[in-house]
């Protein structure tokens, strides 16, 4: 099955922020549920697993992440990932590319397109479901990482305290299954763990 999902959301973060943010795996990670990042093979590819739950089938994969294309000029980014499934047949291959626009105000507009496509019994459960709940891990995880810039450029604009880490932990779950099942959905999609509340 080969489909292909465009996103968008905005922050109220500055561009430079946004950018430095989503490069950087171990800060996306913890926006991530299910999902682990096991070894950085280099600065720009990653060995990763991740857990993906559709109805009451658990699926498991472990795959590679490849960054091919990262413009600091445009604020740029395009990955490739490929995963297999954990003792079964079951495959996935994504690009992903990704781009930061600044918006009028200070704020950033995140734009996502991504192309998949997928092997084995995640299949069975049809397109308009793996699309479906791709959008609803991809809101949960552009959630998180609001919570996150959004946060942070607060704290530091009013040199406010650190921010409280029960509201991290709880945020970061919903995107770690968001963008691993955007990537278990999507595919494979970057990695970290972190565990519910």
């Amino acid at each position: 099955m080969a489909f292909k999902i465009e996103e968008k959301f905005e922050l109220n973060a500055p561009v430079d922020r946004v950018w430095k943010y989503l490069i950087d795996p171990r800060q996306v990670a913890l926006c991530l549920p299910g999902a682990e990042l096991l070894e950085s093979q280099d600065e720009r590819t990653f060995l990763g697993a991740v857990k993906v739950k559709v109805g009451p089938v658990t699926m498991s994969y472990k795959g590679t992440v490849k960054f091919t294309e990262v413009d600091d000029q445009s604020h740029q980014v395009r990955l490739v990932g490929e995963g297999r499934e954990a003792g079964g047949g079951g495959s996935a291959k994504m690009t992903m590319a990704s781009k930061v626009t600044a918006l009028s105000g200070g704020g950033s507009l995140v734009e996502v397109t991504t192309e998949m496509e997928l092997v084995g019994k995640i299949v069975q459960f049809g397109r308009g479901m793996i699309e479906e709940v791709s959008r609803q891990l991809f809101r949960q995880f552009s959630a998180c990482v609001k919570e996150r810039l959004e946060v942070a450029s607060e704290a530091q604009a009013t040199y406010a305290a650190p921010v409280d880490s029960r509201k991290s932990v709880r945020a970061a779950p919903l995107a770690i299954r968001a963008l691993w099942t955007l990537l278990g959905r999507f595919c494979m999609r970057l990695f970290g763990k972190q565990a519910k509340p």
